[in-house]
């Protein structure tokens, strides 16, 4: 989920600048693109309105849950409508999934859900308050399973503790992958990122009940693949 890209300096260097995703174009159908213009208005949010209030964007006081790379948006959905005492949003960079997600939970009903369509590294770096999130969830990042390519992993040390300081005292960092050595990757990261602490008795955790058990992963079980789970909570 991380592209690297290389602006050229004045001087004629480059310097490397590691996002959150990779941009993948696709077209919207018919029923995204209606979705993104009758319901972004009340649910989307943009970079460009800087640093928000939570209260004010959801119109109450409650736990704020962020989850990074949405996807086409269906687990989220499911989730914000199973746990309707907390607040959600979603950041992702694909329009067809924001489109996706927005009319998926307007066919739902759901109320507490907010979207960005930007990189989640600026979202949390402008438009997130520190010590206001009760949950972040990074579900199925890219593995970039190639070594060469690991650097560009989105779980390394820099983005851990943007995290952190997004997390309120005790708020829990939820990640999945299908990757075996992914999730060797994140476990290391995380053990040795300061201000967490892992809440499983070893390494993994089972799947929490919150998060929905998707197509995909379910056939994954059938075949025998294995899914990780991970969540750290903040603890300084």
């Amino acid at each position: 989920m991380t592209e690297e890209q290389k602006p050229e300096l004045p001087e004629g260097k480059h310097i490397r600048r590691i996002k959150s995703y990779v941009k993948r174009e696709g077209r919207m159908t018919k029923g995204q693109a209606r979705a993104m213009e009758e319901y972004w208005p009340t649910m989307g949010l943009t970079h460009e309105q800087g640093m928000i209030d939570m209260a004010e964007v959801f119109g109450r006081s409650a736990p704020v849950v962020l989850e990074i790379g949405f996807g086409m948006g269906k687990s989220l959905v499911e989730m914000a409508a199973a746990e309707q005492d907390k607040n959600f949003i979603g950041v992702e960079v694909h329009g067809p999934g924001v489109g996706a997600c927005l009319l998926s939970a307007e066919e739902q009903n759901v109320k507490n859900l907010r979207v960005y369509e930007h990189d989640a590294v600026e979202v949390l770096a402008d438009c997130i308050p520190d010590e206001s999130l009760d949950r972040v969830q990074l579900y199925f990042p890219d593995p970039w399973h190639k070594k060469r390519h690991h650097k560009r992993r989105i779980v390394q040390p820099e983005f851990i503790e943007a995290i952190r300081k997004k997390l309120k005292p005790g708020g829990l960092f939820h990640m999945a992958t299908d990757w075996e050595h992914y999730a060797e990757h994140m476990l290391v990261e995380m053990n040795e990122a300061p201000g967490f602490t892992n809440t499983a008795e070893q390494d993994f955790v089972p799947r929490p009940d919150f998060r929905p058990l998707t197509k995909f992963e379910a056939r994954g079980q059938r075949l025998g693949h294995g899914v990780w789970d991970l969540i750290f909570a903040r603890s300084e």
